[in-house]
């Protein structure tokens, strides 16, 4: 396992957009794998119960006996169900169980918490993290309400295209109902640009337009559209190590550095 014995408390920072195919895992699992070059011990947690952040990280979520669900609904100790990767993260990964993790949590009482709590149980085994990324489901529902219960930091993905960003407003919404109830600290990181295609105008009046409405900031530099992101889930590892001199794989590596320097680590 990488996690430091001695270490100041985590960056927990989630991705996040209720819209689908915005690259969140893509880029979960590429910005977990560049701040690991950068010397960073670093967690992911898959919270998304179609498992691609798990998959895509070389590990068939068919072959798991316990994962994330049994940690947030049963209270499995999670340094059991931690897993390293080849790309130098720790992961712990979902199943297909999770979808029921939604039913089981709403009657329970802080459920808003109950990220947060598994973050501290692994603080006081003394399984310290840099960072922990949180890969949120597509949806506004309890997992992700948890996760940013749970975060310093929210980035939010966004794939630059028109209509794209509609969802973005009812994020912010429940950001601003997390602040207000379940976490104080909770920042918004900014928007960080995917599938970009800078042969278009239309895509950085997208990203102008964002900035604009929302008044976030926008995570640079954009991550170009390439299909290197597809063949690196077959592989089981990040654009870092399936096509390292990508300009996806520069453009996360960026990403990363920018976030850590943001950190103050």
């Amino acid at each position: 396992m990488n996690a430091k014995p001695d270490a100041a408390a985590p960056t927990v920072l989630a991705v996040a957009n209720q819209k689908g195919g915005v690259a969140k895992t893509t880029s979960v699992a590429s910005i977990g794998a560049a701040l690991a070059e950068l010397g960073q011990s670093v967690l992911l947690v898959d919270l998304d119960p179609q498992a691609c952040l798990t998959f895509s990280l070389g590990i068939d979520p068919e072959d798991l006996e316990l994962s994330v669900h049994q940690v947030l609904t049963k209270g499995s100790d999670p340094g059991e169900v931690i897993i390293s990767t080849d790309d130098g993260v720790d992961l712990l990964p979902a199943t297909i169980e999770l979808a029921r993790a939604e039913a089981d949590l709403l009657t329970r009482t802080g459920r808003e918490h109950v990220l947060r709590g598994v973050l501290e149980d692994l603080a006081a085994a003394e399984k310290h993290y840099d960072w922990v990324l949180l890969d949120c489901p597509p949806s506004l529902g309890v997992l992700t309400v948890a996760a940013l219960t749970a975060a310093d930091g929210v980035l939010v993905p966004l794939q630059c295209e028109t209509l794209s960003h509609r969802g973005v407003g009812q994020l912010l919404d429940t950001v601003h109902d997390v602040r207000r109830f379940t976490n104080r600290g909770l920042a918004v990181w900014g928007v960080l640009p995917t599938l970009y295609d800078g042969r278009t105008n239309h895509a950085r009046a997208v990203l102008d337009t964002i900035a604009e409405t929302y008044d976030l900031e926008v995570v640079e530099p954009p991550i170009p559209k390439t299909i290197k992101f597809a063949e690196a889930p077959a592989a089981g590892r990040s654009i870092l190590a399936t096509s390292r001199t990508s300009k996806g794989a520069k453009a996360y590596r960026e990403v990363a550095a920018s976030l850590l320097t943001r950190s103050g680590r």
